[in-house]
């Protein structure tokens, strides 16, 4: 068994498995680092093994996609991930999330070793200044913006809208980027989870401004304030609300974003002039916060 070390948005993390474990985490070599390089927030090891029993808490479903969390016979975390009705693995974790076990199984193993990783990275450093966002997010004159929304509603379309046709747009992740807050400063990273398009790249930039999508037969865009833009934020971020302590940890994060980083609605078509009245709107935004 062999062991690697990872680097998310500043935060090193270690995976342990056999040779056969690292073939399926093609995504995960741009983020590749050493031990030197920082104490890992936690450790997970993957094998292969029989089903475990649990008491099942709650689950979440979408797109073919179940996670069940529950709790063990001896009360540790679990969470069983399920593809299209076919069991991937189960996740046991220590109650700070700094250890996990990975039982894989069937043919979705892949599937499971993300999930795992995502569960374990968004719980282990909510009380670290850092939040996994379901969003797309592109860098554009030296900042990044996130465009969050539904399932559905257009993130990759509007992100990609972005890269075709305003010159220095370049997608940075398309699905799971990372938000790290230090030293009062807001910073997106690429992340190793990228959805259905394959862009894992170890960059970051200066967070400029968050925009929600939604559909409509028009294009316009109004800035979102207090509760209104909190509320934004709680559902494109990943973590465990009914934990106090994540959930603190949470909080503190998307109260700072809200009070601080501009952040938008944009109702619109998946059109060119979408994006110009997004980018023109939300980049002068972020130029006049410079000054």
């Amino acid at each position: 068994m062999a062991s690697y070390y990872y680097k998310v948005a500043g935060h090193v993390f270690g995976v342990s498995g056999g040779a056969e474990v690292f073939t399926l985490m093609g995504n995960y070599k741009p983020f590749q680092t050493s031990l030197s390089d920082g104490d890992p927030v936690f450790m997970l090891t993957i094998a292969e093994d029989e089903p475990i029993s649990y008491i099942e808490d709650l689950r979440q479903e979408e797109e073919g996609q179940s996670i069940i969390c529950g709790r063990t016979s001896d009360d540790a975390p679990v969470y069983e991930f399920i593809w299209w009705n076919e069991s991937a693995g189960w996740l046991v974790c220590t109650d700070d999330y700094r250890e996990g076990r990975l039982l894989l199984s069937g043919k979705f193993k892949k599937m499971a070793i993300d999930n795992a990783l995502m569960v374990m990275f968004a719980l282990a450093t909510a009380q670290k200044g850092t939040v996994l966002f379901h969003a797309a997010a592109v860098s554009y004159n030296g900042c990044g913006y996130m465009f969050l929304g539904q399932s559905g509603t257009g993130k990759s379309t509007h992100a990609g809208l972005w890269v075709r046709h305003i010159e220095g747009a370049v997608l940075m992740n398309d699905d799971n980027p990372v938000v790290r807050i230090s030293d009062g400063q807001a910073v997106v990273y690429g992340s190793p989870w990228s959805g259905k398009t394959p862009c894992y790249r170890n960059v970051s930039c200066p967070l400029g401004g968050i925009v929600l999508l939604s559909q409509a037969p028009y294009n316009q865009i109004k800035r979102l304030e207090g509760i209104e833009a909190y509320v934004t934020l709680i559902s494109s971020i990943s973590g465990q609300r009914w934990n106090e302590g994540i959930a603190n940890g949470l909080h503190q994060t998307e109260n700072e974003l809200a009070s601080n980083m501009p952040i938008w609605h944009l109702e619109c078509l998946p059109d060119e002039d979408a994006a110009i009245l997004c980018r023109t709107t939300i980049s002068e935004s972020t130029i006049r916060n410079l000054l």
